[in-house]
């Protein structure tokens, strides 16, 4: 059962390939009239639909961890364990929050902020994986055993498809680019 087959590969390929495919393709014609696009539609309607649910994630990600933090509790150094993991997912919380602030407030510091969030995935990940095998004195291998890992880099990788999108896209310039997409978008319907 540890052992990833064909069909999972196949399920990975799915839901990589296809977003990959078809904003590749979108990308590949040019907009009829690139100063029309701007606001939340097309794909940016998805990444912010996907940004206004990434802290109900991490919450929901706190709340099933409540029975695992309960069997920590009686370990040594179990309760610092927990507070540090805990305090670690709140500041990423934090940092979730902020970014869907940015977008929703269309604010040009959203794609920083977006680069920011995708980056903070992985230094999370691996400064809780340090916290837990330091504080408890169990081997790395004890932390990250079973599936520890395909969830961190699944989400890496699908923030880093959108991260390129933030970077590339046409509507995202426009509708976060600030006091040189609303001179554009008046010029072009002057």
């Amino acid at each position: 059962m540890g052992a990833f087959s064909i069909w999972h590969w196949a399920i990975v390929l799915l839901i990589i390939g296809v977003p990959v495919f078809f904003a590749v393709r979108s990308a590949a014609k040019p907009p009829q009239n690139p100063a029309a696009l701007i606001g939340f539609g097309g794909w940016l309607l998805l990444l912010a639909i996907g940004q206004a649910l990434s802290p109900l994630r991490t919450l929901a990600g706190l709340g099933s961890s409540s029975e695992g933090y309960q069997n920590l509790m009686a370990l040594p150094n179990g309760p610092l364990t927990v507070y540090g993991e805990i305090a670690l997912l709140l500041a990423f919380l934090v940092l979730q929050v902020v970014v869907l602030v940015a977008m929703l407030r269309r604010s040009p510091r959203f794609k920083l902020l977006f680069l920011y969030r995708w980056i903070a995935i992985p230094v999370v990940f691996i400064l809780d994986a340090v916290w837990v095998s330091t504080v408890l004195d169990a081997p790395m291998s004890q932390v990250l055993a079973g599936d520890a890992v395909a969830a961190p880099i699944l989400s890496f990788i699908l923030t880093g498809i959108w991260v390129a999108y933030v970077y590339k896209s046409v509507r995202v310039r426009n509708t976060f680019g600030g006091a040189t997409a609303s001179t554009q978008v008046a010029t072009a319907s002057s």
